[in-house]
């Protein structure tokens, strides 16, 4: 199905057009016509399926359609779980919008406080928030949120992984009642406690369900390396050497010690990389991904906190470091090459601690992986580590006139006594 067969507005059109969308993907499929039509939907999909469109398109498109009465909040209302899927948000938004008279504020911490309160005073059609700092503001009055038409809760199952589930209650108990609002929601799984969510807050969902076979990217070449822990670094090296030439490699290990120890590594080897994890401040986070984007960095050493919600442009390869110990994770991680479109590769170790967990991965994408076991030549072994810092020459003995080493003074009773009190 092509989006020219949609009835869009011609301002939405433009948009399209523009960033070169053509054909729809399932979940665009079978949600937009749903959403268009007035139904909530309630839609099982990961990130990388285009179903950020789906709900922007639908979205906009009822914002345009339905008159603007003088109100004092946001007409819409996005909640997602993180930071970097909110940046995402924003910036889908302003590209697929570009035609449209619609403003879009991104809410979030880490960054400027009093920036975005003016924002959200000066008024605005839609806000993007992670919940934290929306209930801040909304306990503030800076804004209203009864006159909320549409909401869109991204990521779902996410908000329950993170703690934010009290919170989404928060924010979703203020709203207009759910026969006055359309609701969109978009998960990974649509289990029994996202459900629970639907039902108690949405009017009758329509459930669209993209099986996780269909979702992992079917342009991705897979491949798992069964390897030992202390081959991981020089069959990495040894990869990395063979294919240099324009790549932008995500790769990603499951601890920040891991990421830190890994991403000093690669320095010391003369790759531009750095390191992206949870803890790293909000300002500092949002440049090294530009830095990765624009291509000042051709490697990013990743926690989970960027598998998810993040369209980073052609990214060549996924490289699981560490084994993830949730399958999602895996597809997840898998998902940010291979997009809109593009071909990619994705290349796993599977390593004496972590190996047990791919056959749970296998399970959920239903295939099995191809594996191969590395060789000598795949080996490329880290001869530069400490080897770019000269050895600091040895300390000559301190001699006193000239007389050889300064004699140890003695305790009373003869025995010798340091130069210092050992305290």
């Amino acid at each position: 199905m092509k989006f020219t067969e949609l009835d869009l507005p011609a301002e939405l059109m433009r948009g399209i057009e523009k960033v070169g969308f053509v054909d729809l993907t399932p979940v665009q499929e079978e949600s937009i016509p749903l959403a268009l039509n007035g139904r909530d939907v309630a839609a099982q999909a990961q990130t990388g399926t285009g179903k950020t469109a789906a709900f922007l398109l639908a979205l906009f498109t009822r914002l345009s359609r339905t008159p603007s009465a003088s109100k004092k909040g946001p007409r819409a209302l996005i909640l997602a779980p993180t930071r970097e899927l909110v940046v995402q948000i924003c910036a889908d938004a302003a590209a697929l919008g570009e035609f449209c008279p619609f403003k879009v504020q991104a809410i979030f911490g880490g960054v400027d406080y009093e920036k975005q309160r003016q924002a959200l005073q000066a008024g605005v059609d839609v806000i993007v928030a992670t919940p934290g700092r929306l209930i801040d503001y909304s306990k503030q009055n800076v804004f209203t949120l009864k006159d909320v038409e549409s909401l869109v809760i991204d990521e779902a199952d996410r908000m329950f992984d993170m703690g934010f589930i009290k919170d989404l209650r928060y924010i979703l108990r203020r709203l207009p009642p759910f026969e006055k609002r359309q609701t969109m929601l978009f998960s990974a799984t649509l289990s029994p406690r996202v459900m629970e969510l639907a039902y108690e807050f949405m009017n009758l969902a329509e459930k669209v369900r993209i099986e996780p076979e269909q979702v992992t990217a079917e342009r991705v070449e897979q491949i798992v390396y069964h390897v030992s822990r202390r081959e991981k670094f020089p069959l990495l090296l040894g990869l990395l050497k063979k294919e240099l030439e324009e790549v932008r490699v995500l790769i990603f290990i499951n601890t920040k010690k891991e990421g830190e120890h890994l991403s000093g590594r690669l320095r010391l080897n003369e790759f531009r990389v750095a390191v992206l994890s949870g803890d790293i401040e909000q300002k500092k986070r949002l440049r090294i991904l530009e830095d990765f984007k624009a291509g000042k960095l051709n490697f990013l050493v990743a926690t989970d906190v960027a598998s998810r919600g993040l369209h980073i442009e052609a990214v060549t390869h996924v490289i699981n470091y560490d084994l993830p110990q949730d399958a999602e994770d895996y597809v997840h991680r898998i998902g940010r090459t291979a997009r809109a479109g593009a071909g990619g590769k994705s290349i796993s170790f599977a390593d004496e601690d972590l190996a047990f967990f791919l056959p749970d991965i296998e399970e959920y994408i239903g295939q099995k992986i191809p594996s191969t076991v590395p060789q000598e030549e795949d080996l490329c072994h880290d001869y530069k580590r400490g080897t770019l810092h000269k050895k600091s020459p040895v300390p000559e003995k301190r001699v006193a006139s000239g007389k050889g080493p300064r004699p140890r003074r003695r305790r009373p009773g003869g025995k010798p006594q340091s130069g210092h009190s050992g305290s």
